[in-house]
């Protein structure tokens, strides 16, 4: 049989001995949310899923015991609620979801967990919701962006961007790859907008969040008309790696 790593897909009795065995859980953190007019909204749910397998199944291969719960499939995204589509909570009750989810699996004998993030609203809570967390459970909780863990990976395969962005060439092309039915090729014309959320002159330390239709008239920020399947593959392939230093 082979070694499987999701949680959903496991015993109460198997799951005791993952614990027993220190295994790490992975929590795939996203949002349901707008992404342009040539994507469907659960862009962050898939994709923070799919590293989320792909990083575990490497664990597993490596030797080491891991399982991954469900996506956590909601989050932090007021700056998308006017483009609708999208469903947003507070941070209370953000945060208090992961730490009912956290919470569980310490209270199962799981010493080792990490948030790991899909959604760039997100991205703050939950390493504040994982310090809190490692003090309040006496366990490890570690928390990441996946692409902020692995900037110097996806870079080389984009033409038009640095980085990852929001509906953008990265995210189209990852979606190409793992699902193609949620994206709309007779629109990816339409699919580009500012290569920033940050207006010119504003300090790179300033955080102010705003609304993307303020911002991106179709949602998008960057440029996802380059995008392809096989720039998708080599990126949803390179972001799913251990972390050094995590738990």
């Amino acid at each position: 049989m082979a070694y499987e790593v999701e949680w959903m897909r496991l015993t109460a009795e198997e799951l005791r001995a993952r614990a027993a065995e220190d295994a790490l859980v992975i929590i795939p953190v996203a949002s349901l949310e707008q992404h342009g007019p040539h994507m469907a909204t659960g862009v962050d749910i898939i994709l923070a899923t799919g590293v989320a397998a792909r990083t575990a199944a490497g664990i597993a291969a490596a030797g080491a015991p891991v399982v991954v719960t469900p996506c956590v499939w909601t989050g932090l995204a007021e700056h998308h609620m006017d483009f609708g589509g999208t469903v947003t909570l507070d941070f209370e009750s953000f945060s208090g979801v992961l730490r009912g989810v956290v919470r569980s699996a310490a209270r199962h004998g799981f010493k080792r967990v990490m948030l790991l993030n899909g959604h760039g609203g997100n991205a703050e809570a939950v390493m504040v919701a994982a310090s809190e967390f490692t003090i309040e459970y006496g366990i490890k909780v570690a928390a990441g962006t996946y692409w902020h863990m692995v900037p110097e990976v996806i870079a080389p395969i984009l033409e038009k961007q640095s980085g990852l962005m929001h509906a953008c060439e990265a995210e189209t092309s990852m979606m190409l790859a793992l699902r193609p039915d949620s994206v709309r090729m007779d629109r990816l014309a339409e699919a580009h907008g500012p290569m920033s959320t940050r207006v010119a002159g504003q300090p790179p330390g300033l955080a102010l969040r705003r609304s993307f239709r303020a911002i991106s008239e179709t949602g998008v920020i960057g440029d996802a008309r380059p995008a392809t399947a096989a720039k998708g593959r080599h990126c949803w392939r390179r972001s799913a790696r251990p972390w050094p230093g995590c738990c």
